[in-house]
Parts: C-alpha cells; structure tokens; sequence
C-alpha cells in the first residue's frame, strides 16, 4: 500500500491579504518540495469539496450557516479580529480542505491506502465549534476523526499536533468524550493562551506538552517520549490523524522554538510505530502552520518522506 497526498488548487484562492503570513506561497512550498524525485513513489489526488454534513460533525449549524452568508463576492471580510480572512475563493478552499480530510479517512479505513497527508490550506486546529480565530475556518482535523466514526466505527480516534501552536480547537471539540484523544506539543506561553498540563478533558484524554521558548531537539524528544508518546499507546487508538503545523521549525518567523528537518522525521516515525500497534498503521496527516516558506517545504518533505518509508 502507498502513501496518498491531497491537494486542490481551489486552496490556492483563499487570499487573506498581501501581508497575510497565510499565504498561498505556503502551499507552493510544499508542493515544491513533494514534487522532487524522490516522492514519485506517493498517489496524487485531487481533493475533493467536503459537504456540509461532515461541517455539522463538529460545527454548530448556525456557525457553518454564518460562514457561508458572509462569504465575499470581492474583497474580504474578517471573520475575528483580523486574524482570520475571507476572500471569494474561501469557502471552496475550506471545503477541499475538509473533503480531503474525510476522503484520506475513507481510503486509510478501507485498507486502499497505508497513510495519507492532506497538503490543503488553510490550517485548522483553532477553529471551535461556533468560531474561527487563528487563520482557521473550519477544524478539519476533528472532523475527520469524527466522520471516521460516522462512517467506519472507528470508535477510539486520537489527534496528535505538533504545530507551534496549541490546537484549542481540536482540544476544544474532543474534552467532552473519552473515547477522543487530544495530544499536542506547543510553545507555552503562546497564543492561544491555552495548553496547558492542567488541561486534561473528561478522562485524561488531553495530554498537553507544554515547551519553552527555545527547547531544542534534544528537549524535545525527551519530553514527547516521556509524556505525549506513552499517553498515546496506552490509549490505543484505532485512527490516528496528525495536525502537522511546521512553524516550531528553527527558521520560523512566528515561533520560537528550535525544531529541526530531522525532528519531524523522527516524531513521524514514533507517531506510525504508535499507530501500527492499535491502529493497523492507519495515519493521515493534514498540514497546519508553518510560515518560513525554506522550512515549510522542507520539514514537510521530512513528515511525508517518513510516511512513504514504513
């Protein structure tokens, strides 16, 4: 079985701005980089538009209902403070974000595919359930766990993240239900605020991994085999889908930790071993942050180059 990578040159369209470090260059970067020869091995396929069905997974109705009334014909508008963009070409964009998302499941369900990653932008783990905020419209991370359930009564679904940033959505939409795991490691104190160790939902299913500005590789392995890792494998889950945001990378502009190529290589690796243990292997990966374009393209290629290598 062979690795999957989604893409859509809809995500292309979402344009938040000239100065927006969500830029459609991000996109470019990690397409660029996936398309050296060594990755010749990897499925293409095109993303296919989510609905709004797999939206209400974990979407209130009334917040999918506004996201679309406020779409713009032209210009943008600003679904928070400003953080968090529409353009015209949004909506689709969102919506093969979260079509790509869903597919990956149904072809890593069924046995069609051993892993997959969704290369589709914009990212998603701060969107909630009735908000945006952080760049993200739409969590499809959650939602795909729960449209594995939906669809494949894949009961035990674990997110892990390791994006600079903590995934409040993510942590937000799983506290409640014992059977959903919420892993991440994060620079803390950093947006958006939450994170924290205390932070454990209903039943020990969130465990977060706080880090300092500046921890290094050597910091970082340890504490992700010491605490997020172990969690992991005593949960057992039967899906494991991964937010990999890229921005802890040393070169990133918007964090300060000091990842490197090598670390997300390594941090794929342990995340399959975990999932070969409960899951049959079944991994799919959605891109999060990651805003130096050198990094994004190549620590990305490291992530995807991990998976094909089983």
């Amino acid at each position: 079985m062979t690795t999957l990578v989604y893409t859509h040159d809809d995500c292309y369209a979402h344009q938040p701005g000239e100065h927006h470090p969500e830029s459609p260059q991000r996109l470019k970067a990690v397409l660029d980089a996936l398309r050296a020869p060594e990755f010749t091995g990897v499925q293409w396929r095109e993303a296919p538009l989510g609905t709004v069905e797999q939206l209400l997974l974990v979407h209130a109705p009334e917040y999918v209902d506004n996201v679309r009334d406020v779409a713009p014909r032209r210009g943008t508008y600003a679904l928070d403070a400003g953080d968090t963009v529409m353009s015209p070409g949004t909506w689709n964009a969102v919506m093969r974000c979260v079509g790509a998302a869903c597919d990956a499941v149904d072809e890593v369900a069924a046995g069609r595919a051993r892993n997959a990653f969704c290369a589709t932008r914009p990212c998603g783990h701060h969107a909630e359930a009735d908000r945006a905020m952080g760049f993200c419209v739409f969590n499809q991370a959650a939602i795909a766990a729960l449209h594995a359930r939906q669809q494949h009564g894949l009961q035990r679904v674990a997110v892990v993240d390791f994006d600079v940033h903590h995934g409040n959505g993510t942590q937000h939409s799983f506290w409640h239900d014992p059977d959903l795991f919420y892993g991440s490691c994060h620079q803390y104190p950093f947006y958006p605020g939450t994170g924290s160790t205390q932070e454990r939902g209903v039943a020990g299913n969130i465990v977060n991994v706080p880090l300092p500005r500046d921890t290094d590789s050597t910091v970082f392995r340890e504490r992700m085999s010491a605490e997020l890792l172990p969690a992991l494998r005593h949960f057992a889950p039967e899906l494991l889908i991964i937010s990999a945001g890229f921005d802890a990378h040393e070169l990133d502009p918007l964090g300060s930790l000091a990842f490197t190529d090598d670390d997300y290589h390594w941090i794929t690796r342990e995340l399959m071993a975990a999932a070969d243990a409960s899951a049959q292997g079944r991994v799919v990966s959605v891109l999060e942050g990651g805003y130096s374009l050198q990094a994004l393209g190549s620590a990305s290629a490291a992530h995807v180059r991990a998976l094909m290598r089983h």
